[in-house]
């Protein structure tokens, strides 16, 4: 039995991994319980790896006494201690937990286990996590802060910093942290596309907006480049949030390039100026009106191949695949008008 990667795992993979636990359970229970001995049996580590992501697959699934069974082996195989399975042991408690009393039990405890071993990583996540859970976001972000000065590479915690940022609109924060993942995997097709999408939504209360537009078309297209099977990628030039001063209203579709086209007609001296653009995130000069053009037109061309794919088995997510239609709808209605 081979288990995707947790990071993967979208709800349908986590619920036939679940689905397949209990058979997988009933007939390697006795081989489970051997292996949990080390030197008995010839174990490998895609076994434990595949024992950790039933256990996240079952959690999530709410299949509580399968998550128990693989968590027990893997206590039984690395030991209680084991900081890795002191981490998954609270993910569990808090996937148990039946409301904010008993989470907050489990946050002290946490913060026992750290006042004894600081470097304890997978705890100190598990207790980040569980802070955003709370709403405490302040508390949240300052532990980020704090994990990141101490391991300036971890790729997670900088994208779940981002994250953070994002959502209390602090966009240039939120940048910055993308701009970290990229410095340690430059290729990272879905950060780009993040990032274009970061950049997007902060043009409406920027300063310099055809500067942070032009750079998210780039951003955008820059994924496309990596991986062009990406979807969300292919439809971040046309689907955009409406803004409002510091809101994030209700979802509407548009087209990246072509709101950058209406916005140098609107003011063709934006884009003379921000060719001399002393922002270094913004040095480049501003596409003009024929490429953003072949851009939107390119997209759309990718969009509909992606619509069209999905009916031959290679289908998209299906949020994606709906965010996907929509957007070609909304486009074909703006050219009808």
């Amino acid at each position: 039995m081979v288990a995707i990667s947790p990071l993967r795992q979208t709800d349908t993979d986590a619920l036939a991994s679940s689905q397949q636990a209990s058979r997988f359970i009933g007939r390697n229970g006795s081989a489970a319980l051997l292996a949990s001995v080390p030197f008995f049996t010839n174990e490998t580590p895609e076994q434990w790896t595949t024992y950790e992501s039933l256990l996240y697959s079952c959690l999530r699934t709410g299949d509580d006494k399968a998550a128990r069974f693989f968590l027990d082996k893997l206590a039984c195989r690395f030991g209680e201690d084991d900081e890795r399975v002191v981490g998954l042991r609270g993910l569990y408690q808090e996937a148990m937990a039946e409301d904010d009393s008993a989470l907050l039990l489990i946050l002290h405890e946490y913060d026992e286990i750290l006042n004894e071993n600081p470097t304890n990583t997978p705890v100190r996540k598990r207790r980040i996590a569980l802070l955003r859970g709370l709403s405490r976001l302040a508390d949240a972000v300052n532990a980020l802060v704090e994990l990141l000065a101490a391991s300036p590479t971890d790729i997670e915690s900088w994208a779940e910093l981002a994250s953070l940022y994002a959502s209390q609109g602090l966009y240039l924060q939120a940048e910055f942290c993308l701009e970290e993942i990229l410095l340690t995997i430059p290729n990272a097709w879905n950060i780009h596309a993040r990032l274009g999408e970061i950049l997007y939504i902060s043009a409406a209360t920027s300063q310099d907006q055809v500067g942070a537009l032009s750079e998210s078309v780039r951003r955008f297209c820059r994924s496309i480049e990596l991986c062009d099977s990406y979807p969300r990628a292919s439809y971040g030039l046309k689907l955009v949030r409406e803004i409002k001063p510091g809101i994030i209203s209700e979802w509407r579709y548009s087209d990246a390039s072509e709101k950058l086209i209406a916005t140098i007609e609107r003011d063709p001296q934006s884009a003379v100026n921000n060719s001399g653009s002393d922002n270094s995130n913004r040095d480049l000069p501003v596409p003009s009106i024929k490429v953003l053009q072949e851009l939107s037109e390119k997209a759309t061309t990718i969009l509909v191949e992606a619509v069209r794919n999905s009916t031959h088995g290679s289908k998209p997510e299906s949020s994606d695949l709906a965010f996907i239609e929509d957007a070609l709808k909304s486009s074909t209605m703006s050219q009808e008008r």
